[in-house]
């Protein structure tokens, strides 16, 4: 059986949530923080050996008090980030053992992921090398200039909206972030394709929601409880209520 390590970004500003107070991946959602409900079901896998969750280097000290009766019942790394996204999951890349697989590359402010969507993914991953999954997009694409006028209307066939966890052998990781130079990527899916590899879609729901802003934390808030979930978290979180649990 493969093995894989899951990489947390979770090392960003979070400027756009719009409280300067509270940064998304640490608020509580529906009695849990947001982190570990978008950690939790990996760690329930037997094939994920290794988890990893990047932070501002300043804020490793409180996030180890804040949360030490989480990490008390969750086996996972803490790695300083980096000033961009790349160069934190660089920086988790770089401690991820030598006899891992896989990686795959989970944001830590989408806490709606549900079982059935890592094991597609995964099996993806297993099968073509990386995969990552995505929702086609339904929508009229606008491009627009600095003022918000339109400038053109991009056809939408074709295009899909990039979502995580993102999965890929270690080897091809490692080979594409070798390769990044001045690339100033936003997912690992480009630094993939830059480096000449092949990346496989997974179509997913839109339920798999980043929070970004607020009004996303209010979706996810209403949404969470429907979420199809297996009873596998009691384990993992010292204050679990089985309301959340499918």
């Amino acid at each position: 059986m493969p093995s894989f390590a899951v990489i947390l970004p979770a090392a960003g500003s979070s400027s756009r949530f719009g409280d300067p107070r509270r940064k998304k991946p640490f608020i509580d959602l529906k009695g849990r923080p947001v982190w570990v409900r978008s950690l939790e079901l990996f760690l329930s896998r037997d094939d994920v050996k290794q988890a990893l969750i990047v932070l501002p280097p300043d804020e490793i000290e409180w996030f180890k008090e804040k949360f030490r009766a989480n990490l008390a019942f969750m086996n996972v790394e803490i790695v300083a980030g980096g000033k961009e996204r790349a160069d934190s999951v660089q920086n988790a890349l770089a401690r991820v053992r030598s006899d891992i697989d896989f990686v795959a590359v989970h944001d830590a402010a989408r806490p709606m992921i549900v079982k059935k969507w890592i094991e597609d993914v995964f099996a993806a991953a297993i099968r073509d090398g990386a995969a990552i999954p995505a929702l086609p997009i339904s929508s009229t694409v606008k491009k627009v200039d600095r003022d918000r006028k339109i400038v053109e209307t991009i056809p939408r066939d074709g295009l899909w909206a990039a979502q995580t966890p993102q999965v890929a052998r270690r080897d091809w990781l490692l080979d594409a972030f070798g390769k990044r130079g001045t690339l100033a990527a936003t997912d690992e899916a480009q630094l993939l394709e830059n480096a000449g590899r092949g990346v496989t879609i997974v179509e997913c729901s839109p339920l798999n929601l980043k929070i970004t802003t607020q009004e996303d934390f209010k979706m996810a808030e209403a949404l969470v409880d429907m979420l199809p979930r297996e009873k596998t978290l009691g384990q993992l979180h010292p204050f679990a209520d089985e309301r959340f649990i499918v």
